[in-house]
């Protein structure tokens, strides 16, 4: 099966582990991306190549690169031409630009599509974008949806063709691996990496949190974005001193070194009227270094967590507290959330499990529209 991918998203290259799992069960893949990717911080963000082997990945250049509802790539239609595909991956939203303009031409060239979606919120779009996802609905072959709220909401806006509910992305276990022996005197660390520091990810709350701990725990942020100095100031205020730093962001590679010297991992993301969390994608990245986890119950995440890590009702920073005191005073109860965590990960979430999960899709889209 001939296999064209487009994806901004696989510029990182952490998440080219994924491509070269689908490429080893039996997927003649090509995968398009731009050289780089404007994020909405006006950065631009490299593209990497760090697995690479087995399948073939295309720079081409994006038509308004950074603009997430309007991009497209001026060149798609002679790369259809070219790799002849029996299969277009469209790894976009159904109400962007990109994820029309690649299905329309797939149809004329009589390739098969499906498209990955994140929303899991029931949002009605302006126009031109209302009408994008109508013609995507009505023309695709298939949706992957990256959490089960996503396919409620495909429904619930008219789409009637299959879909499944597969992440993204999974993690790499050879990257993401369990850290060495702690030192003895290494005090309690909690961290946060997800990127981009906006209010709505609720990091002030887990600052306020861990400051109520005592002088025994330390908070470590590998992030950037517009909280960044009010944290930095709550924390001053809150008396962390050194038990606090913030690091910048770093290449996708280096973030497991980040990862592996935390005791707990915590996503305490915050629900707003335009958007929850839709994934957690640092959780499973924690889980599989043997770093026990607490989430919000925003979105997915406690869909996510199950019953390997601590849930707490999002926005409420004394159960926060209460969750990490409890896995900082009781370490068996700590060890049996790795080990819950570790055997989660590697049962639904590495990148080979993904893959899996996608080529079956990819399988099933082939065989319905045929």
């Amino acid at each position: 099966m001939r296999v064209l991918m487009i994806s901004k998203a696989c510029i990182a290259g952490a998440y080219q582990k994924k491509l070269e799992e689908i490429a080893s069960r039996g997927v003649d893949l090509t995968v398009i991306v731009p050289p780089y990717w404007r994020d909405d911080a006006g950065r631009r963000v490299l593209m990497e190549r760090r697995h690479t082997d087995g399948y073939r990945l295309i720079e081409t250049p994006m038509a308004l690169n950074g603009q997430f509802h309007f991009h497209f790539y001026p060149g798609l239609a002679t790369l259809i031409r070219d790799t002849r595909p029996d299969l277009i991956h469209i790894d976009e939203e159904p109400y962007n630009i990109a994820t029309a303009h690649a299905l329309w031409l797939a149809r004329r060239s009589g390739a098969r599509t499906l498209f990955f979606t994140w929303q899991n919120l029931n949002r009605a779009y302006p126009l031109p974008f209302r009408l994008i996802e109508r013609y995507v609905y009505r023309n695709i072959g298939g949706a992957l949806a990256g959490n089960r709220d996503a396919v409620d909401v495909l429904r619930a806006k008219g789409y009637a063709g299959p879909s499944w509910v597969i992440p993204q992305f999974g993690v790499d276990p050879a990257l993401f691996r369990p850290k060495p022996e702690r030192k003895s005197g290494t005090p309690f660390t909690v961290g946060w990496f997800s990127g981009r520091l906006h209010a709505f990810k609720g990091v002030h709350l887990l600052v306020e949190a861990v400051a109520s701990l005592g002088d025994d725990t330390r908070l470590d942020i590998l992030g950037w974005g517009p909280e960044e100095n009010r944290l930095r100031a709550l924390a001053a205020e809150r008396g962390l001193g050194d038990r606090f730093r913030i690091v910048p962001g770093v290449p996708s590679h280096e973030v497991p070194a980040f990862a592996s010297r935390l005791d707990v991992a915590v996503l305490p993301s915050l629900s707003t009227a335009r958007w929850k969390e839709q994934f957690g994608r640092m959780l499973i990245e924690a889980m599989s270094c043997n770093v026990a986890v607490v989430g919000s119950d925003s979105g997915e995440i406690p869909h996510l967590i199950a019953d390997s890590g601590l849930v707490f009702p999002e926005g409420d920073i004394a159960a926060l507290a209460s969750c990490l005191r409890r896995l900082r005073d009781d370490h068996a109860l700590r060890l049996d959330f790795v080990r819950r965590g570790h055997d989660r990960v590697h049962a639904n979430f590495t990148q080979a499990r993904i893959a899996e999960a996608t080529v079956d899709a990819y399988h099933a889209v082939m065989e319905t529209t045929r």
